[in-house]
């Protein structure tokens, strides 16, 4: 009896930790002192001009999925892609502090306006208290000569919350670590990127929208978990449109939508720019109108981002860009994910939009990008065992 009052009390006294904290409450635009945490997001202009993703060097970072949390440990707090860094009194006088946040703080890619990928604070190790330990995402930096000969990534899983991950970047010097960060941009992005997804598909997995599901597997043999925000559907002829608005209303603040849309694979000429554009603006035109007679969506020419990735451990196309409605004032960012349905030999394309005018679309667009990666096609069906998290990128964990 006294055993289970006393672990009741341990409960309780854990329970209250996991109290959801900001990583990040500073007012705009204040410099990083000692004093604590402070958030700053990036202003600069962006050409968005871009016509081809080039792919990184491998890296050696490591993610993959968290641990099953335990019921003694914290929830992690704060909001998806908020990053909390850490580090010495003078890494902030020494232009360690800068060039990282720099990094993380770059323009989000295939979004009109000038965005942040991370929201992220800095503070010093002093300041690193037991409520901001319990942040999503931490970043320490380690620069010190008499220690480290060379500089090198590392990271732990879960230290004193769930889900998080805690990234040390360790380096002889300040020059090192500078050319290091700057030298390793997009692998450092691409690691907290991939984790915020894998934990967006982990949600997704206990909570989707189950209609949705059900649609896309009538139409194409395949499923897809969508986020419960999407109620309405709407189907055509190999295509299936999920939306959390009706069409285009218009006065609508916020409208969120996935479209899956099918065609036949002729060959390698299937993924180049060119004829993913021409597919799109085709299926396009015929199943998404816009709010009058004769508008419909299309692709914006000249800002489509295109990479070859590996989803599932097989090829697929990814494009950012941006669409319109023809002869209407509408627009906003895109992400297409196309891969090749080996069963039936066709591509199945899955693509998330949002309207959201005049407000940040990372989040939104991040959310709905993740469910693009859950679709799982007729041959993945047929597999016993699915993995639906993106690939790890791979550094040494540590310790």
């Amino acid at each position: 009896m006294i055993m289970k009052q006393f672990f009741l009390k341990v409960c309780i006294v854990l329970l209250a930790l996991t109290v959801t904290v900001s990583c990040g409450n500073s007012r705009k635009g204040e410099q990083s002192t000692a004093d604590g945490a402070q958030t700053e997001t990036k202003a600069s202009s962006k050409s968005g001009n871009a016509r081809k993703v080039k792919k990184s060097k491998k890296s050696d970072i490591s993610i993959g999925r968290s641990k099953k949390k335990s019921i003694l440990t914290p929830t992690s707090a704060g909001s998806p892609y908020e990053i909390l860094m850490v580090a010495n009194e003078d890494d902030f006088h020494n232009g360690a502090v800068d060039s990282l946040y720099a990094v993380l703080t770059d323009d989000l890619a295939g979004v009109a306006q000038s965005e942040p990928c991370f929201k992220v604070s800095r503070i010093t190790k002093n300041n690193l208290s037991k409520t901001l330990r319990l942040c999503r995402n931490i970043v320490i930096i380690k620069i010190d000569p008499a220690t480290y000969t060379s500089c090198k990534f590392k990271f732990s899983r879960d230290v004193y919350a769930a889900p998080q991950i805690v990234m040390t970047i360790q380096a002889p010097n300040a020059l090192k670590f500078n050319n290091f960060v700057m030298e390793n941009h997009d692998a450092i992005i691409e690691f907290f990127t991939r984790a915020e997804l894998n934990r967006q598909i982990d949600q997704l997995r206990e909570d989707h929208q189950p209609n949705i599901r059900e649609a896309v597997k009538k139409a194409f043999g395949s499923e897809i978990w969508a986020p419960t925000e999407l109620t309405r559907i709407k189907t055509g002829r190999n295509f299936v449109w999920v939306a959390s608005q009706d069409r285009f209303p218009r006065n609508v603040e916020q409208n969120l939508n996935i479209v899956v849309y099918s065609y036949p694979y002729r060959h390698s000429n299937t993924f180049t720019e060119a004829y993913f554009v021409h597919k799109r603006d085709s299926v396009m035109k015929a199943n998404v109108p816009g709010p009058k007679e004769g508008q419909y969506m299309m692709t914006t020419k000249g800002f489509n981002l295109i990479s070859d990735e590996t989803v599932h451990g097989k090829y697929a196309q990814v494009v950012r860009g941006l669409w319109n409605i023809k002869g209407y004032d509408m627009g906003g960012p895109f992400v297409s994910v196309s891969r090749v349905d080996e069963k039936y030999q066709r591509v199945v394309v899955a693509e998330a939009f949002v309207y959201y005018p005049n407000q940040p679309k990372r989040n939104i667009l991040k959310k709905l990008e993740a469910a693009l990666y859950t679709l799982r096609l007729p041959d993945e069906l047929d597999l016993e065992k699915f993995n639906y998290n993106l690939d790890e990128i791979l550094i040494t964990p540590e310790d």
